[in-house]
């Protein structure tokens, strides 16, 4: 992966470049799902988590849970989560949003002074498109787009996942790879230059010699 297409998975629609990982430990919990779903969502967040050598935490000290997953089956039923419009600003215009674009998911993310993740909202419309994808793809899918403040355009034309001819998912070891490198200690939790993107190739470049 050149520095250019490193770049560009954080560079936004707008143009601007915005890159941010988690600046804590991620405390997760799940909403809306059988035992057997919310199984396989943590060992999967605990997967990622692992990659990045990131620390997983049961519960955190001022929101008590950090990440959080809704599945639902209408956007309307966002409006009756309790106190969810003190989490997502604006709600019910989000919500108007939401069914105009027929979007089947949105992720809403908050951040520390730093700049680094502290929290992450994700909101899945099970519709007819993801009722066809495995629960193994779909929780992967998810939480690699979570863990961090990818580009609203980063996987437009391309997943970050590959099929493998068994059908599995796995993550691409690019993505992987760009992953690890973010998660580096001695790089800043968060950036808004595109010089950014030179210091995790470097992280990379270090890694494949490894």
């Amino acid at each position: 992966m050149s520095p250019e297409e490193i770049e560009a998975y954080f560079t936004r629609n707008d143009k601007t470049f915005a890159f941010a990982r988690w600046g804590r430990p991620i405390a997760p919990i799940v909403f809306g799902v059988e035992d057997e779903t919310l199984r396989l969502f943590k060992a999967t967040i605990e997967a990622v988590a692992t990659l990045a050598s990131h620390p997983i935490s049961e519960t955190d000290p001022e929101l008590g849970s950090n990440l959080m997953v809704f599945f639902f089956r209408n956007w309307k039923e966002l409006r009756d989560v309790p106190k969810l419009d003190q989490i997502v600003p604006e709600l019910s215009s989000l919500v108007l949003k939401l069914e105009q674009a027929k979007a089947n998911q949105y992720r809403v993310f908050r951040f520390d002074k730093a700049g680094g993740i502290k929290a992450c909202f994700i909101f899945i419309l099970m519709d007819e498109h993801l009722n066809t994808v495995s629960g193994e793809t779909l929780c992967l899918s998810q939480i690699v787009q979570s863990i961090l403040l990818w580009s609203d355009v980063a996987f437009l034309n391309a997943s970050p996942l590959a099929l493998l001819p068994s059908g599995e998912a796995i993550l691409r070891p690019e993505i992987g790879a760009l992953i690890r490198a973010a998660y580096d200690p001695a790089l800043a939790v968060y950036s808004d230059q595109p010089s950014h993107a030179l210091r995790l190739f470097a992280r990379m470049q270090t890694q494949m010699a490894l």
